[in-house]
């Protein structure tokens, strides 16, 4: 044990409590046949929790973490810190990338030997914690080598190194029972079209997520294969814009089912789009996977990854994936990081015990608005023309065949009420 969270007990449910405590996550409540923990899956970020040092776009390093600094025993004693962490939100998930739990190597040899002694002291840590591994990633954006992209560089040598990265996390992902790989291209983009072939860069990324697919595979890993959509940030045009974007990119190289989608609220405010949009995309497509929880700060046009506080939103994008049927091999990561004022242990336990309690009213107002049915029923309602005998066979029409009908049967249709401020109030009743 270290003394970081000195002080701090393990949480409980208690809806009364005036202290540290869940007041609406109950792991054991049962919500529509289902345990709150089952539905949920939340799963801490071990890059915002523990290597993030505290900087935004105008200022450096407000924390001062005793584990900070590039040996294996500061990774040690922040695995250590972590996994106590975890211990005390009773969290069933992490995940990581691989520069978040190792330090930096002078070669590409030695950051794999940092990597694999971090992984087996990881392994030995999940030994007396009822935590597991979501997802693992690679960190293919930090390093000065990235700064032209990835998979989508200009330089064989760094699409080569990214490979090999990315077999490693791979294989540690594999070996430590994740249940899912993600792919996160921030820098597969490009900041000008004067240097940059879009057709080449296309090519190289849709080669690499093959690639990427073609060792699961080989290597028997049954987790899902996910990638992140993110736009503008940190490159000003990325090929992973939206779930839209990533979807006729999976479709153009044969990768539709294989590949599944990991959404973030942030990213989607970003695109233009609400989370839940997306989120509905992408279960309408067949890619909808896991999920990263945050939000962003509207008056900012950034990513600003706080942690979740508003229920309403929390409540239309649980909706969403349980009318999609809930996570698979998916959940609920916190990709949110506390602002940079918030120094003390206990604000980091706070933000996720506070995101959890909104995560749970949320999940709770989504499964009574389909439990209620009425929100369906009036969506069915509008579209039942649709399903009647006349609806499909116009589907299988043709042009000048519809255009006869139309004169041939006097079809002089009138518009009907969308119904909106009836639907919006409907759901206020819960949220």
């Amino acid at each position: 044990m270290t003394d970081f969270f000195n002080g701090v007990e393990k949480l409980q449910f208690d809806p009364q409590s005036t202290g540290l405590a869940f007041r609406h996550y109950n792991p054991d409540e049962i919500v529509m046949g289902k345990r709150m923990e089952d539905h949920l899956r939340f799963a801490v970020a071990y890059w915002h929790s523990f290597a993030w040092p505290g900087g935004d776009p105008f200022g450096g390093q407000t924390f001062e973490r005793p584990w900070f600094g590039d040996t294996i025993e500061l990774a040690k004693l922040k695995a250590d810190v972590a996994f106590e962490l975890f211990d005390l939100l009773g969290v069933p998930y992490f995940c990581w990338h691989d520069a978040d739990i190792r330090p930096e190597g002078k070669t590409f040899a030695e950051s794999r030997h940092n990597f694999e002694v971090m992984v087996d002291y990881l392994l030995e840590k999940m030994d007396s914690s009822a935590t597991r591994l979501l997802w693992g990633t690679a960190n293919l954006f930090s390093h000065r080598r990235f700064m032209s992209g990835a998979a989508t560089n200009p330089d064989p040598e760094i699409f080569a190194w990214s490979a090999a990265t990315v077999k490693l996390c791979l294989d540690a992902t594999h070996k430590m029972g994740g249940q899912n790989y993600v792919l996160w291209g921030g820098r597969e983009g490009y900041e000008t079209l004067l240097n940059t072939d879009l057709k080449r860069e296309r090519q190289q990324a849709g080669r690499f997520l093959q690639m990427v697919v073609d060792y699961k595979h080989k290597i028997g890993f049954t987790g899902s294969i996910l990638v992140e959509p993110k736009p503008q940030e940190p490159s000003k045009h990325q090929y992973d814009y939206d779930v839209a974007t990533v979807y006729g990119f999976l479709k153009e190289f044969g990768l539709e089912t294989e590949v599944k989608m990991n959404i973030e609220q942030g990213h989607a405010i970003l695109a233009g789009h609400s989370f839940e949009h997306e989120l509905a995309l992408a279960a309408s497509m067949g890619i909808l996977g896991s999920i990263d929880m945050n939000r962003n700060d509207y008056q900012s046009g950034w990513d600003t990854d706080q942690f979740p506080n508003n229920v309403p939103e929390v409540a239309l994008a649980y909706y969403e994936v349980l009318r999609a049927g809930g996570f698979e091999t998916g959940g609920t990561n916190f990709d949110a990081k506390l602002r940079r004022q918030s120094l003390d242990p206990v604000d980091l336990v706070a933000g996720h015990a506070g995101a959890m309690d909104v995560c749970a009213r949320g999940l709770k107002a989504a499964a009574a608005m389909l439990e209620d049915g009425q929100l369906e029923s009036l969506r069915n309602e509008r579209y039942a023309g649709w399903d009647s005998e006349k609806g499909q066979a116009l589907m299988q029409s043709d042009l000048a065949s519809i255009a006869a009908s139309v004169e041939s049967d006097g079809i002089n249709p009138e518009p009907t009420s969308g119904r909106q401020e009836v639907l919006e109030n409907l759901v206020n009743r819960f949220v």
